[in-house]
């Protein structure tokens, strides 16, 4: 049975409405990636290099990356060739087989849930650039764990940008969730410090603290970082547990960029994609994970507060590659 058979198969048994909204969400990318596929396929009756070009072409465009296109492609010209396969249609699922496994393969085992610690409160530190939708994103979190049961407490960390800390503690009171910050330009380390102070005392299950998006200054990022890290630490054993680094699909090329600096400024134990709905280019989930071994834990797939989903890789390349088909 070829993956795109076993995917179908995988898929029907799944949650509809996840199914729904992944197809929904990665209609842009779709429509891009599938459609070139589709397009080359009836171009070509027999593969050949002038095939394989084109399709190096389309994988890249997709934000796929190059060096792991490189290596998809090598892989399926050596498939192709062990099996005797010749019809483009076939390639197609051989591509689609290649991606699988590349993310797979590429770092430890997945488990996209935050797991909860059973001595105090579990710390989320939550990284990236300005305009990424980091603060949305951590609403989003707060209302996905506050559904589970789980009491939460946001942190505004980012005490350099004014806009920041309002827009979290707008997203705190339409939550309903405990919610510490400091003065304008305060240490972070300090407001981190109150926030997982106040956490304990309120049996708090769940602490996302916000920082700084600043890569102007590696070296200042990293610093500080590394101090907001000591000091929650020093409050909370085995804390910060979790560290997301927030990445909008629009950027494609320049969000792994972004994700090999801020993998230098501190350790990373997952990435959220957001804005998934708003790219055509949803290659940068392989991307990201071939590079630098990071999962994808959870990934935006539209605006509405429920519309952040856990990352599930069927779901992802049936969306990417097979959704909305008959």
């Amino acid at each position: 049975m070829g993956l795109f058979s076993f995917l179908k198969e995988k898929i029907l048994k799944k949650d509809k409405k996840v199914q729904e909204k992944y197809v929904t969400g990665l209609d842009k990318s779709r429509k891009n990636f599938s459609s070139k596929l589709k397009t080359l396929s009836k171009k070509y009756q027999k593969i050949n290099d002038q095939y394989f070009e084109e399709l190096e072409e389309i994988l890249i465009e997709a934000d796929v990356g190059v060096a792991l296109t490189m290596e998809i492609i090598e892989a399926t010209r050596i498939d192709a060739t062990n099996k005797g396969i010749t019809s483009p249609e076939e390639i197609n699922e051989l591509i689609v087989d290649k991606m699988f496994v590349s993310y797979a393969n590429s770092g430890d085992n997945i488990v996209n849930e935050i797991q909860f610690s059973k001595n105090g409160p579990t710390v989320l530190m939550v990284v990236g650039v300005n305009g990424v939708g980091k603060t949305t994103t951590i609403a989003k979190l707060a209302y996905r764990y506050q559904k589970m049961g789980k009491k939460v407490l946001l942190i505004a960390g980012d005490t350099f940008r004014a806009g920041a800390t309002e827009q979290l503690r707008i997203w705190s009171e339409r939550l309903n969730c405990l919610f510490v910050s400091g003065k304008e330009n305060q240490d972070p380390a300090s407001v981190a410090y109150d926030g997982v102070s106040l956490a304990k005392k309120e049996n708090v299950d769940l602490v996302i603290l916000d920082t700084a998006g600043r890569l102007q200054n590696k070296t200042n990022l990293m610093n500080e970082l590394a101090k907001m890290k000591r000091v929650v630490a020093k409050e909370i054993e085995g804390a910060p547990q979790e560290i997301f680094l927030i990445i909008d699909a629009n950027t494609g090329q320049n969000g792994v960029i972004q994700a090999k600096a801020f993998k230098e400024c501190t350790s990373l134990t997952g990435v959220v994609i957001t804005k998934m709905d708003g790219t055509s280019k949803g290659g940068i989930i392989l991307a990201i994970r071939d590079e630098l071994g990071i999962p994808v834990r959870f990934i935006g797939l539209g605006e509405k507060m429920d519309d952040l989903e856990e990352f599930d890789l069927d779901q992802y390349l049936y969306g990417l590659c097979l959704g909305g088909e008959e």
